[in-house]
This record gives C-alpha cells, sequence and structure tokens, in this order.
C-alpha cells in the first residue's frame, strides 16, 4: 500500500465519521401534508411551493422559513 492508497483510506473513513455524526445529530423531519394533499411547512403549515418540491423533492420547510431556520441555526 503506498501513500496514495494510504491518503484515500483516511479520506473515505473521515467521510464515513462526519458522515454517521450528521446522520446522528439532524435526523430530517418527515413531511406532513394538508387535507387535500400538499406538501405543507412544517413551521407556518403553508403549502410548499411546487418549484421548491422539483428541486429538493424531500423539503420540509417553504423557502422562507427554511431561510429563518439556517439563519437561527448558524454555528
Amino acid at each position: 500500500m503506498d501513500d496514495a492508497d494510504r491518503a484515500k483510506d483516511y479520506e473515505m473513513k473521515d467521510r464515513q465519521a462526519a458522515l454517521n455524526a450528521a446522520l446522528k445529530r439532524d435526523p430530517l423531519p418527515e413531511q406532513r401534508c394538508n387535507d387535500s394533499g400538499d406538501i405543507i411547512c412544517i413551521d407556518c403549515e403553508q403549502r410548499i411551493e411546487p418549484e421548491r418540491l422539483a428541486v429538493r423533492p424531500q423539503a420540509v420547510r417553504c423557502v422562507t422559513c427554511k431561510q429563518h431556520w439556517e439563519n437561527a441555526h448558524r454555528g
């Protein structure tokens, strides 16, 4: 095993450790639907825009609430 192989092994271990930590830290909330079947924001309970869902199908917050959430959780 040469230096490049060892470096790749370290990189893969670091990535896996970071992924495992992220999964433990921030489990994704489940999407919620209204009576009409529209996916709604978990914060404001308004319908999530179809354009947002086209880009991020697993979205649980509307664009406005996501921006507020990110500003509040910067660290």
